[in-house]
């Protein structure tokens, strides 16, 4: 029962973050296009994508939760039937969302960051603006 739960668990966190990487992928995909440009967004999108996928995988099958249904020596081996089947399966699914909403607000967070930094950028290039040559010679007939 025990590689049963465990082969489960990993298909379920494996799935859920499968599912939750190309549910954003598109979201992804524009904020990238945004701040670092069309030519390195694949390849961005696509670590990121990775990198749900293992948080996700490695936040949902928590071995010490798994662990406890092994047969120790001293502890008896807790056993698993429909109900436990269920809340095992629940807790793997929410655990996997959990570690991937850390990634994705940090991912998020860094991203809203690096906007407002572009656009501030982008601002001060508009406010520099090369003084006109009218300006020019008026200051140096006053002088």
């Amino acid at each position: 029962m025990f590689y049963a739960l465990l082969i489960v668990t990993l298909a379920v966190a494996l799935v859920t973050s499968l599912l939750v990487a190309r549910f954003f992928s598109d979201a992804i995909t524009k904020i990238l296009n945004r701040i670092i440009g069309p030519e390195l967004t694949d390849a961005w999108r696509k670590y990121m994508s990775f990198a749900i996928v293992v948080v996700g995988v490695s936040g949902g099958v928590n071995m010490w939760e798994i662990q406890k249904y092994l047969q120790n020596g001293r502890e008896q081996t807790m056993e698993l039937n429909g109900p436990r089947w269920t809340v095992e399966i629940y807790r793997t699914a929410i655990d996997t969302l959990s570690q991937i909403s850390w990634v994705m607000l940090l991912f998020f967070l860094c991203a809203m960051v690096a906007y407002v930094i572009m656009r501030v950028a982008e601002s001060n290039r508009g406010n520099r603006q090369p003084p006109s040559a009218g300006s020019e010679s008026g200051n140096r007939d006053a002088s």
